[in-house]
């Protein structure tokens, strides 16, 4: 052999070894990521050895750093979205009730904004804290703003578009509703106590209402509204969000009103939602 000559196959032997490793990672690569994900839903380790530990950072200290800080994170997301909630909880308890929520609903979004979006359901079920549905109301209603907040926008229409439909036309008129409204059925007053914490008011005691009241939500201009509904308005909202015309909004509230007073009262809640922006189109069917 040649001068030079071992060290350069031996150069290249480490060179192909190298490699061959690497092929070999990127092989088990989507069984090293399933592991990984395993570990951080559930604390099994078996990913344990893919992670390389030293004396100073020994394996179990590393999967800790990345378990906890997975779960560190999503209540970070869960405080973001229910920030009243946790207020009224206290640090510690949203911290509890934050590590319930990650044990039992690992997330499942691109976006960490939609992770919590079962918060409410799992208030109403869990043992803990069933027993105080006011808690479930209120991420309910929180959950509801951040829909309202994030709602596609979309340009009301004004009154004048109205004005120029004939009045023939006017008992087949449907209407488009803006993507932000939103009409919550709440037991408690969860709206008042939403209020006084966000304001940093006095905090009204819990009251409950067994009938129940809708409120409706909306956006305009970035600015978040709400307000309590009549029940005559809430089931003309459900009706024109359905689908149902302008007339049959005006049958529907003659079962409670006559004929004359049931068309006026439907054209006073049409004129207050158009000038809410809560209206972006009205169509004819027959006519399209």
């Amino acid at each position: 052999m040649r001068r030079g000559a071992w060290p350069s196959a031996l150069w290249r032997w480490r060179l192909e070894l190298a490699v061959g490793l690497e092929a070999d990672v990127v092989t088990r690569l989507p069984q090293i990521q399933e592991a990984f994900q395993h570990f951080l839903l559930t604390g099994e380790p078996a990913i344990a050895p893919y992670v390389l530990g030293t004396g100073r950072v020994p394996v179990e200290t590393r999967l800790a750093i990345y378990g906890d800080g997975y779960r560190t994170r999503l209540i970070e997301v869960l405080q973001a979205t229910y920030p009243v909630l946790a207020e009224v909880l206290g640090e510690a308890d949203f911290e509890t009730l934050g590590s319930r929520y990650v044990a039992a609903n690992p997330s499942t979004f691109f976006s960490a904004r939609y992770y919590g979006d079962c918060l409410a359901g799992f208030l109403a079920s869990h043992a803990e804290y069933s027993s105080a549905p006011l808690l479930s109301e209120l991420a309910g209603w929180e959950w509801a703003m951040a829909a309202v907040f994030d709602a596609a926008d979309a340009p009301a229409l004004g009154v004048e578009a109205l004005a120029q439909v004939a009045p023939e036309h006017w008992a087949e008129l449907q209407f488009g509703w803006a993507p932000a409204a939103q009409v919550l059925q709440l037991s408690w007053n969860v709206p008042q106590l939403w209020k006084a914490v966000t304001e940093a008011g006095a905090r009204p005691d819990p009251a409950y209402n067994g009938t129940g009241t809708s409120w409706l939500l909306w956006r305009r201009d970035l600015q978040i509204y709400f307000r309590a509904l009549s029940e005559e308005e809430a089931a003309a909202i459900a009706a024109s969000r359905d689908g149902r015309s302008f007339g049959e909004l005006c049958v529907a509230l003659s079962t409670h009103l006559d004929e004359e007073d049931a068309s006026l009262r439907a054209a006073g809640f049409l004129r207050g939602w158009v000038e809410s922006g809560l209206i972006v189109s009205a169509q004819l069917p027959s006519l399209e």
